[in-house]
Formats: C-alpha cells, structure tokens, sequence
C-alpha cells in the first residue's frame, strides 16, 4: 500500500458522534507513517444567521461574534483538539455558516481531501425521508472516499 500525506476532513457539531467521529479521524491520520504526516481539517457549520425584518432596530449578532463563542467553541472542538495534540497531527479548524453537506463538499473540493469522516446519528427511516440526512448527502455527492461512523 502506498503511503502518501493524507487530507482528512471530519464534521464537528459537538454532538457524541462528533466526538467519536474526530477519534476516528485523529486515529486514521495517525495510522499513517509516512514522511509527512497526514493533516486534518475539523469544521463546523453553524445555520446562517436569522435574517432581519423591518421590525429590527438592532439585527442579532452572529453567534461567532457573541460574548460566549469562546466557551462554545472549546467545547465543541475539545476532542478534536486534545486527540490531534496527543497524537502530533497537524489540525486545522474552520467554521462556516450555511447547509452543513454543502460547506462540507465545498471545502472537500477546495482542499483536496482524500477521505470525509462524518458520524451518522441513526434518524429513522421516516425522519431521514422527511428531513434529509447530512451524512447521506456527504455519501453520495462526495468526490472522495466517506468513513461514516456510527454510534
């Protein structure tokens, strides 16, 4: 098997499945012995801001530039960040406002990752139908190998 750097890109929400899904990721990089170690990108999608009306005197702040964003965002990134360290992975973090399977394919294309790992929360089948599933649409619209984890 040859041995290259790898870019692997794994989808944090600070859920559970994130966390085990950045174990995964931090794991499969630090698998890899290569000269140059592989590198991975952690990132989160946050909703796009509510719009403002005509009724706003003040429109709201996005949450990036709130007062408890810091708190947040060390929860959030927490394992990811503490398991890369550990393990001497380089790790880059981005946060992104939009359609999570749309900023994930993006930056996937963007930076020429060679694997997306992405937990799946297990909806049922009628929930997944209604709502859509981030991890099916990563699976089916991604250029690169998916590692879906599962709880």
């Amino acid at each position: 098997m040859l041995s290259l750097r790898k870019k692997i890109l794994v989808a944090i929400d600070g859920s559970p499945m994130s966390d085990k899904a950045a174990e995964e990721a931090i794991r499969l990089a630090a698998g890899n012995q290569a000269q140059f170690k592989s590198k991975v990108y952690a990132m989160l999608v946050l909703p796009n801001a509510p719009r403002t009306t005509f009724t706003d005197f003040v429109p709201p702040k996005p949450i990036t530039e709130t007062e408890q964003w810091g708190e947040m965002r060390d929860k959030i990134f927490y394992v990811i960040e503490k398991s890369a360290d550990e393990a001497g992975i380089p790790l880059e973090v981005k946060v992104a406002h939009g359609d999570p399977a749309d900023e994930l394919l993006a930056l996937a294309e963007k930076e020429s990752v060679d694997v997306i790992v992405i937990g799946s929360t297990g909806k049922g089948f009628i929930k997944r139908k209604v709502l859509g599933s981030v991890s099916d649409r990563i699976v089916r619209n991604a250029r690169c190998s998916v590692y879906v984890v599962r709880g």
